[in-house]
């Protein structure tokens, strides 16, 4: 593909973004998003995935000029692809981090939204300026940013569509881990290796029951937890994770991935 590539070594792969100057999500970046995210769900070599702009910037948003010349009806049909696109990332069924160098603004801050964790430059700027446009956030951000913030804090920095700085980001749950511009690829790597050598099955079924169960009420989500606990014990690595524990005792398992 022209301008995202998935990247893979040692069991970590890297979406990454590569059209300068400032990585816009044309449609043609939406649709290589969708591709790479797709092609990391399916590959078992793949068991945690970081999305990286490079050192400069994560992405400054989607395509204004592109997006400019489209009427009603045109967005009307692209904005569901536009929506699949980013939610591909967000659907990916194993730990996810965006490293966010530069600006992660628009549609830039809703694909970092799609990751499970966020590591963020120091001297890095984030938010939903849409509104500046005389629209809203169309990729997800109105409904991502206020399950993370809170409704009032999303409100508050999509009607007036201010950038955050790094620090603010942290404060308000924006932003995980704040470091060095310089450290941010090799940071965001070292936390998805954490995840190479887990019980995959058992980081899909946990991420599964969060992500599912915050759209839901307690009792649906309990249920939804009750059927993937139980499931997981068809599955190797329970078996290899428990007689581990039993004869070794804990964090000495050497899981399969099956």
């Amino acid at each position: 593909m022209e301008f995202v590539r998935l990247e893979v070594e040692g069991g970590v792969g890297t979406i990454r973004l590569d059209r300068p100057k400032m990585n816009a999500l044309n449609v043609q970046v939406q649709d290589e998003i969708r591709a790479c995210s797709e092609e990391a769900t399916a590959r078992d070599d793949v068991k945690a995935v970081v999305v990286w702009g490079g050192e400069k910037v994560f992405a400054a948003g989607a395509d204004i000029k592109e997006m400019a010349t489209m009427s009603y009806t045109d967005m009307v049909a692209r904005s569901g692809p536009l929506q699949a696109s980013l939610g591909a990332v967000a659907r990916i069924p194993k730990p996810t981090i965006a490293a966010i160098t530069g600006y992660a603004l628009g549609g830039g801050c809703e694909l970092a939204l799609c990751c499970d964790f966020r590591v963020v430059a120091d001297d890095a700027r984030l938010g939903q300026p849409e509104i500046l446009l005389g629209i809203i956030p169309g990729a997800g951000g109105t409904q991502r940013l206020a399950r993370l913030v809170g409704p009032a804090k999303a409100k508050e920095l999509i009607f007036g569509g201010r950038f955050v700085d790094a620090q603010e980001a942290l404060e308000i749950g924006l932003a995980d881990l704040v470091v060095p511009a310089a450290d941010v690829h090799e940071t965001a790597v070292a936390w998805a290796r954490r995840y190479t050598g887990a019980a995959s099955f058992a980081i899909r079924a946990a991420k599964e029951a969060i992500d599912r169960g915050v759209e839901t009420d307690l009792e649906t989500g309990l249920e939804i937890e009750r059927m993937l606990f139980a499931g997981l014990f068809a599955t190797r690595d329970r078996e290899i994770g428990m007689a581990s524990f039993v004869e070794n005792g804990p964090g000495k398992a050497r899981f399969e991935g099956r």
